[in-house]
């Protein structure tokens, strides 16, 4: 069972896409996670630094492992470890890679998150689990994150 809303939602904002090329694994992309913002039960900013190490799968599906970093409007840092899915019909998935902003009821992009922070009034996340539906934008994406109960 999830939260009933989201815990907190993130924009985060991203550089351009860096193309790796054809890998043993599949075509690997990096995007740098540059900045944003996290809203709800966490207030805060995301710290540059982080990234996206994604695999265009022969499937058409894109794996996702992000890791980056969240300062809290208090001071406190968090780690999220983020991993999941985006996928879609082709034409869909063709906009999105055009950098077209396409609903996200057409596509399917979740992510299981984890985290970890030494911040006393976080602590509560490292004891969870959570789920996350995102929304990919030309230059950023949108994530709701609900706690799993």
């Amino acid at each position: 069972m999830l939260s009933s809303e989201p815990i907190f939602r993130i924009h985060a904002e991203l550089s351009e896409i860096l193309h790796f090329g054809k890998t043993p694994y599949g075509e690997r992309r990096v995007i740098d996670i540059t900045g944003g913002r996290v809203e709800g039960r966490i207030q805060g900013r995301i710290l540059p630094g982080g990234a996206d190490w994604q695999i265009g799968r022969l499937d058409g599906v894109t794996d996702i492992h992000a890791r980056y970093s969240i300062e809290t409007d208090a001071g406190g840092r968090i780690l999220v470890n983020s991993e999941g899915l985006r996928h879609g019909p082709a034409e869909v998935m063709e906009r999105l890679a055009r950098g077209e902003n396409v609903d996200p009821s057409l596509y399917y992009f979740r992510t299981v998150m984890r985290f970890e922070t030494a911040d006393p009034q976080s602590a509560w996340l490292n004891r969870i689990l959570a789920l996350a539906r995102g929304a990919r934008r030309a230059r950023a994406v949108d994530i709701d994150v609900y706690e799993v109960l």
